[in-house]
């Protein structure tokens, strides 16, 4: 036991080196998922028919293929086609920031439908335009009503940033691993980063419930 407590404290400055390029991978998804789902939600929402059938594949392309198959398809086909000179984490980011954006532009489309539908009709009366109505009514409401789902969201990208072990991106997983393979105490260390995992996790998620409640609509129960 205190080998395994030795070897654990002897690792964790470097481990948590690990914890901060997760944290990292984590955060740029999050942002590229938010700047592209959100527009992609307002597209199916509000958008023409080939609009919405050109965002509806791009969702289907990303909800439907496996992260790890999507890892490789990108880092080692389509970034080389496009000249793109990325390092390990840079490339995780990037593609878990594109899945992102299918799963967050559903996250947006949902919250923007559960609306009254009359708010936007309300807002052409008033004299808006749609795009006006659309930004400064509708997408409020909306992403204050995103917050829930979007923790989860956040919780999904954690765990998926894994992966980038298969890149060689030096996250909390790929330095664990690179430890256990060198001092064999594989049950300890992996604890270690399971509860590594589940701090972040937990942090993250009571951060964005606290941000739900300060910014929750006053008499809005959904």
């Amino acid at each position: 036991m205190m080998q395994q407590l030795s070897v654990i404290m002897d690792a964790l400055p470097f481990i948590l080196q690990g914890a901060g390029v997760s944290l990292a991978i984590v955060c740029f998804s999050m942002g590229l998922g938010l700047l592209m789902g959100v527009p992609m939600a307002v597209g199916l929402v509000y958008g023409p028919a080939p609009v919405r059938w050109l965002i509806g594949l791009y969702v289907w392309f990303f909800r439907g293929v496996p992260i790890l198959v999507l890892m490789f398809l990108f880092y080692f086909g389509i970034f080389d086609l496009l000249d793109l000179d990325l390092n390990a984490i840079s490339a995780v980011s990037l593609v878990l920031g594109l899945t992102s954006a299918a799963y967050q532009s559903q996250i947006f489309r949902g919250a923007i439908q559960s609306l009254p539908q009359g708010q936007l009709k309300a807002a052409r009366a008033l004299g808006m335009s749609d795009r006006q109505g659309i930004v400064s009514i509708i997408l409020p409401q909306a992403l204050r009503l995103s917050i829930p789902a979007w923790s989860n969201e956040y919780s999904i990208i954690l765990k998926d940033s894994a992966l980038a072990y298969v890149v060689g991106a030096m996250d909390i997983f790929t330095r664990t691993h690179f430890v256990a393979s060198r001092t064999y105490e594989h049950l300890a260390l992996f604890i270690n980063a399971g509860v590594l995992y589940f701090i972040i996790t937990l942090v993250g998620v009571k951060l964005l419930l606290a941000l739900e409640k300060k910014v929750r609509i006053p008499g809005y129960t959904q």
